[in-house]
């Protein structure tokens, strides 16, 4: 007998949220301890190691700092401790937010798809940020005590 099987049918609404709710939440609980617990206060966080070995301020000094400003609302202290980190915040933010619009309206969720050119200039972005941030003319995207 030959019986004809129709489409499978379109996973649940909870289905189709549980990855993008737990994305939210894996980021949302540490972001919540980080906006708790100051690290512009010393003892709380390690130091950087690449900065205690060079004595430079590498492509991620300051990102605890900006998460901390961010999840306050002070996006310009946020930006001043690590402009990069803001960035990153707000394009996380943005593909989360179609993400989760695809997973309501049951679309295929966006696509990240990246090149080994464009993984070669985001490594001479953080290359020439690093550089930048640590000579005088960069000094402002330095982190506080600097």
């Amino acid at each position: 007998m030959n019986a004809s099987v129709g489409p499978a049918p379109a996973p649940s609404l909870g289905r189709r949220l549980v990855r993008p709710v737990a994305a939210l939440a894996a980021v949302a609980v540490p972001t919540l301890y980080v906006a708790g617990v100051d690290p512009n206060q010393p003892g709380h966080y390690p130091t950087c190691p690449f900065l205690q070995a060079t004595g430079w301020w590498c492509p991620g000094c300051g990102g605890l700092r900006a998460v901390h400003a961010m999840s306050h609302g002070q996006l310009t202290t946020a930006g001043h401790d690590n402009v990069l980190v803001l960035a990153l915040a707000v394009l996380a933010g943005l593909y989360w937010v179609m993400w989760f619009w695809a997973a309501l309206t049951n679309t295929a969720p966006p696509k990240l798809r990246t090149s080994g050119r464009q993984w070669a200039a985001l490594l001479l972005v953080l290359l020439a940020f690093t550089v930048f941030r640590n000579l005088p003319p960069g000094a402002g995207f330095a982190p506080p005590g600097a």
